[in-house]
């Protein structure tokens, strides 16, 4: 992609300078501190979930610079994250401070799944929650393999309100309404439609970008050969929808081009350098 659009050299200047395999002091300060951040994880078919984690400052704990641990407090029981990882133990966090330095911290890396009293054994240094909804039911352990920074150019900066302008946050709460009740009426329409079913997915079949599945129509609306048919190597399915993405992205990135040149700002070497 970067070789496509061209961008290769911007990306390679991105890699050395911001691209870490650890946290740097300066990460791990901003680790610390956070009360939040989103998680992206995928399962054994590349189905992706992504999802909110809370809690209070420093409920990312940073055990050393290649390893760190966050609590997974009472949920839905749907576990969709835990579930996930037991298949594929890739995952991506991203954290935002929206409020102090507006900046964002990617880590990517392998996890593992830790019961609580197997974690405070080997750190016994960790703190007990005062909070019952607070309190960890199990952890997950990431290897960090990459820690980048998130540019603040589209981060918003938000204001906290104070808390005597704030209801109280209700931490492991089972009550209906105080956990947002049917905000978005989903539960008042599951009356009138099928319950739902994740359809199946079969491994044997997946082909190229996105996993698609072969269709020999897929091809013949193409004019390549059918499979089994002589000539020349025909294009899977996959190598087809990615070079028409790819099209299609050059054609907005032409159209988008900026009609006077983009003035060069000082060079900038990071906030976690």
């Amino acid at each position: 992609m970067q070789q496509r659009l061209g961008t290769t050299r911007r990306a390679d200047r991105f890699y050395e300078d911001q691209v870490l395999d650890h946290l740097n002091g300066r990460m791990q300060e901003f680790v610390a501190r956070q009360e939040m951040f989103f998680l992206a994880t995928a399962d054994r078919y590349g189905e992706c979930d992504s999802t909110f984690r809370a809690g209070p400052p420093g409920f990312v704990r940073v055990l050393d610079e290649r390893l760190l641990a966050y609590p997974e407090y009472r949920g839905n029981g749907v576990m969709a994250s835990i579930g996930n990882i037991s298949e594929n133990p890739r995952l991506g966090i991203l954290m935002i401070d929206f409020t102090r330095d507006r900046i964002g911290l990617h880590i990517n890396g392998r996890a593992r799944v830790v019961l609580d009293e197997e974690m405070r054994a080997a750190h016994p240094d960790l703190p007990v929650d005062p909070v019952p909804g607070r309190r960890a039911q199990l952890w997950v352990a990431v290897e960090i393999e990459e820690a980048y920074i998130h540019c603040a150019k589209h981060i918003p900066h938000l204001q906290k309100i104070p808390a005597r302008e704030r209801g109280a946050r209700a931490w492991g709460t089972d009550d209906f309404k105080r956990k947002g009740g049917d905000f978005f009426g989903a539960a008042a329409e599951a009356a009138d439609r099928a319950p739902f079913r994740r359809a199946e997915r079969k491994d044997e079949h997946r082909d190229g970008v996105g996993g698609y599945e072969r269709s020999e129509a897929s091809y013949e609306r193409r004019g390549d050969a059918p499979e089994g048919a002589a000539g020349p190597r025909r294009r899977s399915f996959g190598e087809q929808l990615n070079e028409e993405f790819l099209d299609r992205v050059e054609q907005v990135l032409a159209r988008a081009q900026p009609r006077r040149p983009v003035e060069e700002e000082p060079e900038f070497r990071g906030w976690f350098a």
